[in-house]
């Protein structure tokens, strides 16, 4: 089933001219549009489905500085005070606030990894703190057992996924920008080689500058104007629990299983890292890119079936600008989550919670994370076409680095000092080797 999502009415007319099109309405695509509408821009959202209906409304709701990646922690800091910037603006319906985060370890290996990663990120002005053996019990007293030892990151939090994205697409309205759901965008108008509009569904919007921030369907896109983008995405699966559990923590990472307080009051419950392989046309083109990946991961991993392949969203074939694509035939992409491995989330959490053991299942559902072989994202004013400016391939850490990443984008657009260094989301980075090589700390 569909994960939790706050439905939103929006326009139905398409304008005829924009400074800018944003295509994709998760939330690196409302971000995106959100900062231009305040920076008075004349801007255009456009979703083939509805507002953060695909893995913006589907994965946990982390907003985290800590464990990120060298190349990803200073827009991870920034993007934590602009959540705080939205959510003064728009009010607290997108339920961010940064309660901390809680990690978890019996492993003397990981213990030592959150360790150095926590030196790391003292000196970039990070709050991380260790915690020793009785310190981690403490905190994580609603397990009942004893830990080796854990982190405590205060300043980090969580937002809501399911009224998030509709939320800040209201904000694009409130500072006059438009937003229009299930209209799908088939492809770029171009003259003298470069961006002239968008063609949609329902006809042309003229245009100088567009944004793909079409999450897992980008690459797709990109295939059509003869851009390569190596993307690749696996099928996660995760559930909610109905409100009524006590004494837990806001936000808990183990190995076992990592739990999120919902909204609702309920919890979402995963598996770090668990997924399934749905092979896809794409995915098979480009396996050499992602062999390491998955080769590290491989433990996590397990393979799927063809619900990827059926969905047609990593599609390799070309389409036609006047004839009905892939966006349409499949609005939103809404796999279904894989049975056993929803079992075990439960089984788990419920030996590591006891406060969970009878709390019954709310809801379950499942969502494709699109990732790049280096698992850092894409955000480029200059992939091949004028104009056109690409923010894709989060790699599963989107939902809380959105904001940022949408202001990055309005920086390039605007020609405005970006909020941070930007040479490492270039997309050329993938033409030669350097692609594979892990940011250190």
């Amino acid at each position: 089933m569909p994960a939790p999502l706050l439905p939103i009415e929006t326009a139905g007319n398409l304008p005829a001219r924009a400074d800018c099109v944003v295509i994709g309405g998760g939330i690196v695509g409302v971000s995106a549009a959100y900062w231009l509408a305040r920076a008075e821009q004349s801007v255009v959202l456009l979703e083939k489905g509805r507002v953060g209906a695909e893995q913006s409304s589907r994965n946990w709701g982390w907003c985290r500085q800590q464990n990120r990646d060298a190349r990803e922690l200073p827009l991870s800091t920034r993007s934590l005070d602009l959540w705080e910037q939205m959510a003064a603006d728009l009010g607290p319906g997108i339920g961010f606030r940064r309660c901390g985060l809680l990690y978890l370890t019996d492993d003397p290996a990981e213990l030592e990894g959150w360790a150095a990663w926590g030196r790391f990120a003292q000196g970039e002005g990070v709050d991380t703190r260790m915690l020793s053996g009785p310190e981690a019990a403490e905190r994580g007293r609603a397990t009942g057992k004893s830990w080796l030892g854990g982190v405590w990151s205060p300043t980090d939090g969580i937002a809501d996924p399911a009224s998030a994205a509709p939320l800040i697409a209201q904000g694009i309205i409130k500072h006059g920008g438009h937003v229009i759901q299930s209209c799908a965008a088939r492809g770029l108008a171009l003259e003298a080689g470069r961006v002239a509009g968008v063609v949609t569904e329902r006809g042309t919007i003229r245009t100088g500058t567009v944004v793909m921030a079409g999450g897992a369907w980008a690459g797709s896109f990109l295939h059509q104007l003869g851009i390569g983008f190596p993307q690749a995405s696996v099928r996660s699966s995760i559930l909610s629990v109905m409100p009524g559990a006590e004494g837990l923590p806001d936000a808990l990472h183990t190995a076992a299983v990592s739990a999120t307080r919902r909204g609702d009051g309920g919890y979402t419950l995963a598996i770090s890292g668990r997924a399934n392989v749905d092979p896809t046309p794409r995915m098979i083109a480009g396996a050499g890119h992602f062999l390491p990946m998955f080769a590290k991961r491989w433990r996590a991993l397990r393979p799927g079936g063809l619900q990827g392949w059926a969905a047609g969203f990593e599609t390799r074939a070309r389409w036609s600008l006047d004839r009905e694509t892939p966006m349409e035939r499949v609005r939103i992409l809404d796999p279904h989550p894989s049975k056993a491995l929803v079992r075990e989330t439960l089984a788990r959490a419920r030996r590591l919670l006891p406060a969970l053991r009878d709390i019954p299942v709310q809801a379950s559902w499942a969502g494709f994370i699109d990732s790049t072989p280096d698992g850092v994202p894409v955000i480029d004013a200059d992939c091949g076409l004028p104009g056109l400016v690409l923010a894709a391939g989060l790699s599963g850490h989107g939902f809380g680095i959105g904001p940022g990443v949408g202001h990055l984008v309005a920086d390039m657009i605007l020609g405005r000092t970006p909020i941070t260094e930007i040479a490492q989301y270039r997309l050329d980075r993938f033409k030669g080797s350097q692609w594979g090589k892990v940011a250190k700390f």
